[in-house]
């Protein structure tokens, strides 16, 4: 392996990590990288005044371009479009990548919530906020003045501000209350169910057209509630198998529910520490494969089933 491979492979975690932020899938981000790969294995690095700085740079605007493309096909996508989530360790990271990440800057929660930014607002505050460049770094990846890059992140900030948790809720908190509503979901237990759930709280499901899903999003307690009876009853009387697993989903504590042996949904929460608020569903078969097959290595031998 030459130099100029290695400084490559050296930042690949941090380009891979800007991309799939950028991006809200895997596939995409790594086909990204790569594509910086090649552009990178024909430049001349001593012709750079920064080789870090010209690979964000290029990653930035590659991503962009493919986020503008993206946000037009995603006009005809059936029902919600939500990112695809990766399994994270319970034990700490297991890549680089996952290293540069911190659990509320990943979140399926927090992708979900970039989508309201357009592509260069999106990458500014990325780079600003989560990935700490100073604003000259901004300024020549997005090819604009540090004036104006102060003014898209100044913007994006308060576009995110009504979706962001206003307090944050510890991991240990979180994956209390994550597990007394997986045991009722467990148990059919629909008074449990409704009372781990705030009044207002909202489910957000991403079916993709290739799997049911709802088209919009459905509030309240009692309704949330009821829809993780009704696939006990179903369990209850046969028509099919349920099996539901407490795992690290983009670094904080999610569920995956399997039916009939197959991964059928993996599941995101957000709570106030007292009760969940709002659960991102994502149904798409394409979005869980990667988790269906990292669950099948890891669990060779175990029980997923």
């Amino acid at each position: 392996m030459d130099d100029k491979t290695r400084f490559f492979n050296h930042l690949r975690p941090r380009l891979q990590a800007i991309a799939y932020r950028m991006l809200g899938t895997v596939a995409d981000a790594e086909e990204l990288v790569q594509d910086v790969w090649l552009r990178w294995h024909e430049a001349d690095p001593e012709e750079l005044d920064s080789a870090e700085a010209w690979l964000v740079t290029v990653t930035t605007r590659l991503a962009i371009d493919r986020l503008r493309a993206a946000k037009v096909q995603r006009t005809h996508y059936t029902g919600f479009w939500l990112p695809e989530p990766q399994l994270t360790p319970e034990d700490g990271p297991a890549s680089p990548e996952q290293v540069l990440e911190r659990a509320d800057d990943i979140s399926m929660a927090f992708l979900a919530l970039l989508e309201r930014l357009a592509p260069e607002a999106r990458a500014a505050f990325l780079l600003r906020e989560v990935f700490d460049a100073d604003y000259a770094e901004v300024a020549r990846a997005l090819g604009k003045s540090e004036v104006a890059c102060r003014q898209i992140v100044s913007r994006a900030k308060s576009q995110l501000k009504e979706g962001r948790l206003r307090q944050a809720v510890s991991p240990d908190t979180h994956y209390k209350l994550l597990s007394g509503f997986a045991e009722a979901a467990r148990r059919g237990d629909f008074a449990t169910l409704q009372a781990l759930l705030a009044e207002d709280a909202e489910l957000i499901s991403d079916g993709g057209g290739k799997v049911p899903s709802f088209g919009k999003v459905l509030r309240g307690a009692a309704r949330i509630a009821q829809l993780y009876l009704a696939v006990w009853l179903r369990a209850g009387k046969g028509q099919l198998s349920m099996h539901l697993e407490l795992v690290r989903l983009n670094g904080q504590w999610g569920l995956l529910r399997f039916v009939d042996g197959q991964l059928e949904s993996a599941q995101g929460f957000e709570s106030d520490g007292a009760r969940i608020t709002r659960i991102h569903t994502q149904r798409n078969p394409d979005k869980l494969r990667r988790i269906a097959e990292a669950w099948t290595v890891t669990t060779t031998g175990g029980n997923a089933s």
